[in-house]
């Protein structure tokens, strides 16, 4: 019994070395890729003022490719300071990510986003609705990249609905969207925060054996709504809401989207029929879902594991600033994941899996993803990085 124990211990100890190790050789690997990007790229941040864009401005903070040499807002922020913009009347700043911005950041004055030149930086992030992203994308991307947290261009057949380490080879289609648009820059949106988690693990699944159908109940965080509307304190104080406008829909079509593929210059979603109940949860970040797969192929719980476990790892292994060690963590006690623990995993860009199940009706899991940082800004500066450090920025 000692000596299986001391065994044990040593396969233990080997494992977490062999883990360090590779972490390691990660950080190199970064650190080798932060130099092999040989240039500076002056980046805007339109929508800087909302919870979005001061995402963006937390995932741009000292970063080693990207300064952000401009910040833009509605008219009523314009020609403040961003240190002001972020005031509301009281004097009470409206600053809501855990680290404050860069000084430099802060000192910058806040353009008209409706006014804006693109051809003042090298690449744009916009965080706007969707109305407002409809007028003003397509005036940045005549002259400049533009990446998207807006809804606006994610269903156009010339328009990728780009999640990093699922389906960057849909980039492919930007070519097309230039020479039919005139632009010679390009639009490129993350898909909507719910569908980030869920497209994560779905991939690995599709890879590995196949899928018939999903479904997936979500309880979002409230930061997706935004702090302006939002959603009312004494609607959702101990409450569940049990729906979010539109919300359902935009999953099931923007999983089939990424899921596919291109063929012949034109998309072919992915057939798997997706049934969404989304709801939103008294929890300020992170989404957490329970998902239901009814797999082509029989498995096993190791084998689903594995998959997990493993995907990912040509991104992750690639040294990009805001990638993370594991795009996947896979939890074996049955209390995790759990928003408050695990939605700052990987810096926010890790979505957590556990409760891994299978029986008759398929396979059950539970997920949680960060829906501000790999669900929405951070996970467009990593697609960003993907794009300079391939040279098609």
């Amino acid at each position: 019994m000692v000596v299986e124990t001391q065994k044990n211990r040593g396969v233990d100890n080997a494992q977490a070395e062999t883990e360090h190790l590779s972490r390691i050789g990660r950080s190199h690997a970064r650190k080798e890729k932060h130099l092999a990007v040989n240039r500076e790229f002056s980046v805007a941040v339109i929508g800087a003022t909302g919870v979005a864009g001061q995402q963006f401005v937390e995932a741009l903070r000292g970063h080693p490719w990207f300064r952000i040499t401009a910040v833009a807002a509605s008219p009523r922020s314009a020609g403040k300071s961003f240190a002001d913009a972020l005031r509301d009347p009281s004097g009470s700043s409206r600053w809501y990510c855990d680290q404050p911005p860069d000084e430099d950041v802060l000192r910058l004055t806040v353009e008209d986003a409706a006014e804006f030149d693109p051809e003042s930086v090298d690449v744009v992030f916009t965080a706007i609705e969707s109305d407002a992203a409809k007028e003003l994308e397509p005036r940045l991307a005549l002259h400049r990249p533009v990446f998207s947290t807006a809804s606006a261009f994610r269903y156009e057949p010339d328009v990728p609905i780009i999640v990093p380490g699922v389906n960057l080879e849909h980039l492919e289609i930007i070519a097309e969207q230039r020479r039919a648009r005139g632009w010679k820059g390009f639009v490129v949106p993350l898909p909507n925060c719910t569908t980030v988690g869920l497209v994560v693990t779905l991939k690995p699944l599709l890879h590995a054996f196949g899928l018939r159908r999903v479904f997936m109940t979500s309880m979002q965080g409230l930061s997706g709504a935004g702090r302006s509307p939002g959603v009312p304190a004494m609607d959702v104080l101990d409450n569940i809401v049990p729906f979010i406008p539109g919300e359902e829909e935009k999953v099931a079509k923007e999983t089939g989207k990424i899921l596919g593929s291109i063929v012949n210059g034109a998309f072919e979603p992915h057939s798997v029929p997706v049934r969404a109940t989304c709801t939103r949860a008294n929890i300020l970040e992170g989404h957490t879902e329970a998902v239901q797969v009814e797999l082509e192929r029989d498995t096993s719980a190791d084998a689903v594991r594995a998959a997990f476990d493993e995907y990912g790892r040509d991104i992750c292994g690639r040294g990009l600033p805001s990638a993370p060690d594991r795009l996947i963590q896979v939890h074996d006690d049955p209390y995790r994941p759990q928003p408050r623990l695990d939605r700052n995993a990987g810096g926010g860009m890790t979505t957590s899996v556990g409760r891994i199940r299978l029986d008759d009706q398929g396979l059950r899991y539970i997920l949680v993803s960060h829906n501000t940082k790999m669900g929405a800004a951070k996970g467009a500066v990593l697609a960003a990085e993907h794009m300079a450090e391939e040279g098609s920025l």
